[in-house]
């Protein structure tokens, strides 16, 4: 059985960070999951190195572009060995594509040609606005907008290029998405792409004749690939003949959901090619509930995290404190708290003192239990099983984790209350019985706690493995990764088996947090030191650099906390949005706030915002303002904008999700 899962192919305007880990070993584990399942498991991750983000980026630098991707490219190869995700070199499951990789050519032009010839391609003049940064035409942008990712002024950009017929596949992308509910996960991802193609879909500028770096169109030299043509595809290149397509997951962020959802799919329908399985849009990390940027100066990175704690308390932190799927929030404060509580005095305690005790009281060697071990923990060891793999299965990682723990804590409960430090002073046949009943049901629960928790801590798991017995116990595999857990139930380890201890070597080290936290913020200014030098940049001549001047603003009056509470913004969902008659500024909108009927307002940002582009939007509402009457049609409400130099509205929204009729505070 195969099984084939992707990580985002990262685009190199940047060394990798932590956002780029994340997803990395949350892939890993996955795969390692689905190896303890019987399948044979591939991962993909790699490179985007086309673009004229990435054009720019170079030339700004000295550097050719096939310069600039090759240092970028090599780094993150670098860090994925370092941290133990993905190495090809020693793992034949392992694949890393890069977009400027020969084979990769041939997968994108026969791509196009196959959607050519199915009459899904034309080419036309085409003016708009531009993101540079997201590299992608923002629909119904006007000039002086910003991207409505990251801030940056659109350019406006007229070129003849090709064209995609996405408006051809909204049909077939909803009556994909209604055969294939798991298509999209989680929910309500899925429910946000139902809503934009619901809105409906504009047809695509899939080709660039503005720049140069890229992969040349086989009908047209003068033009190059727009980049997500180019870069999904090579989801497909990485596996090449090697029957394992279609992908069974794409593991994405949410900044990405639309391309791999929408278009990714109308692009292989339209070639009449497989369609991926499952895609799933993880959320973003907050450092310290803020987004990580750039441009926020806020990065941090693995490789200082792996240096102090290694790379499993960071494995274990991001996949066991924030829900998969969701936003999250990190900070050195959580994660050194999070490694002390769970791993130091959690697992690393209970195994510590289980094999301790074996070598202390049993020579080293599992003692007989009395049947199969005590019962109770019996019973919840088999539920865990049941339950953590149901978790892994659903990519839920946080609670697979949670019953892990749980069982966990049940074992130490349970050599709390036996006493064996006191039954072993006793020399009676029954106390003896139970003392070896006790250690037999610690060292078993450990065992299947060590098997449940492989995929997100492989090296620690491996390691209690081996001390379990592994490689002298003819019951254990070598590998802890090689048990089968549909094959894992209670009661396999093997009386006399001998084990190994801790006493030299903690499995987790306590950490002193202000040392731990001090030391990985050094280190974290020593790596972004050297992926600086490595870009050719100076971080020290820009901190020296004079600060622009703030900008002064003219505020309004002043107003107390009272006078706020008085106004009540809800979040709302734009349900329809249509011209006014003979008001060129006008829209006339239908908004959900929550209520039992959709409120009727009018906003003056016509000039702006097409009103199809406004359908399924998120907007902030003030819902207790006094009706107006305009046009003879009364208006319910106003919508909350910032005005740009020059007049151009811009509607306030929402990074993360959140519900209809929410209040803002």
């Amino acid at each position: 059985m195969n099984y084939y899962l992707t990580t985002p192919i990262y685009y190199v305007n940047a060394a990798p960070h932590i956002g780029h880990s994340y997803t990395t070993l949350a892939a890993d584990a996955v795969r390692r999951f689905k190896q303890m399942q019987g399948y044979h498991a591939v991962l993909t991750t790699g490179t985007d190195e086309h673009g004229l983000k990435i054009e720019r980026a170079a030339r700004k630098l000295g550097k050719s572009p096939q310069e600039f991707t090759d240092i970028i490219s090599a780094e993150f190869r670098r860090q994925w060995k370092m941290l133990g995700l993905v190495d090809t070199e020693t793992n034949p499951q392992d694949r890393f594509i890069r977009t400027t990789d020969p084979r990769h050519v041939k997968t994108v032009q026969d791509l196009f040609l196959q959607c050519q010839a199915n009459g899904f391609i034309y080419k036309q003049s085409y003016t708009g606005m531009y993101d540079v940064g997201e590299e992608t035409f923002v629909q119904g942008a006007k000039p002086g907008d910003v991207s409505p990712v990251n801030g940056q002024p659109l350019e406006e950009v007229t070129e003849e290029n090709y064209f995609f017929r996405l408006s051809a596949f909204q049909q077939k992308l909803l009556d994909l998405y209604a055969a294939q509910p798991d298509f999209i996960r989680p929910d309500f991802r899925r429910n946000e792409v139902l809503r934009f193609v619901e809105g409906g879909l504009e047809d695509l500028s899939i080709s660039r004749g503005s720049i140069s770096w890229g992969i040349p169109l086989p009908t047209d030299d003068n033009q190059v690939f727009y980049v997500w043509f180019d870069a999904l595809s090579s989801y497909f290149t990485a596996v090449a003949d090697e029957n394992l397509w279609p992908a069974d997951l794409h593991l994405i962020g949410k900044e990405i959901l639309r391309f791999h959802a929408v278009y990714w799919p109308a692009f292989l329908m339209a070639a009449g090619w497989p369609l991926p399985r499952k895609i799933f849009a993880h959320g973003w990390l907050l450092f310290e509930n803020d987004k990580m940027s750039k441009s926020r100066g806020n990065i941090v990175r693995a490789e200082p995290i792996h240096k102090v704690m290694g790379i499993e308390g960071l494995r274990y932190f991001l996949l066991r404190e924030i829900p998969f799927g969701q936003d999250g929030s990190f900070s050195y404060d959580a994660l050194v708290q999070r490694f002390n509580s769970d791993l130091a005095n959690g697992l690393g305690n209970l195994a510590s003192r289980t094999l301790s005790m074996i070598h202390q009281y049993r020579q080293g060697e599992v003692p007989a239990p009395i049947e199969s071990g005590d019962a109770d923990v019996a019973t919840l060891a088999q539920q865990t099983i049941v339950t953590t793999v149901e978790a892994y299965e659903k990519l839920e990682f946080s609670r697979a984790l949670e019953s892990i723990w749980a069982l966990i804590a049940r074992v130490d409960k349970f050599i709390v209350e036996r006493k064996p430090w006191t039954l072993a002073k006793a020399e009676g046949p029954t106390e003896q019985a139970l003392l070896s009943d006790t250690l037999y049901t610690a060292a078993e629960a450990l065992r299947v706690v060590t098997v449940l928790a492989s995929p997100i801590l492989p090296e620690t798991a491996q390691r209690l493995w081996t001390l379990l017995g592994a490689g002298t116990n003819p019951s254990l595999p070598d590998q802890v990764g090689a048990c089968l857990l549909p094959q894992l139930e209670w009661g396999q380890l093997q009386p006399a088996s001998p084990v190994g201890t801790l006493s030299e070597t903690p499995l987790f080290p306590r950490l002193k947090p202000e040392e731990a936290i001090e030391r990985m913020r050094e280190l974290e200014q020593q790596v972004a030191a050297e992926q600086a030098a490595m870009l050719g940049k100076t971080p020290e001549a820009a901190a020296e650099a004079p600060a622009d001047p703030l900008p002064t603003i003219d505020l309004a009056p002043q107003i107390t906390i009272d006078d706020f509470v008085k106004v009540d913004i809800r979040v709302g969902l734009v349900l329809s949005a249509e011209p006014v008659p003979k008001a060129d500024k006008l829209l006339h909108l239908k908004v959900d706030i929550g209520e039992a009927e959709p409120r009727t307002i009018l906003a003056g940002i016509a000039l702006a915002y097409k009103p199809e582009a406004l359908v399924g939007r998120k907007i902030c509402v003030v819902a207790n303002l006094a009706p107006r009457k305009m046009r003879g049609i009364e208006s319910n409400g106003m919508l909350l904008a910032a005005s740009l130099e020059g007049g151009s509205p811009v509607l306030a929204a929402f990074l993360e999700e959140v519900p209809v009729g929410a209040r803002l505070k």
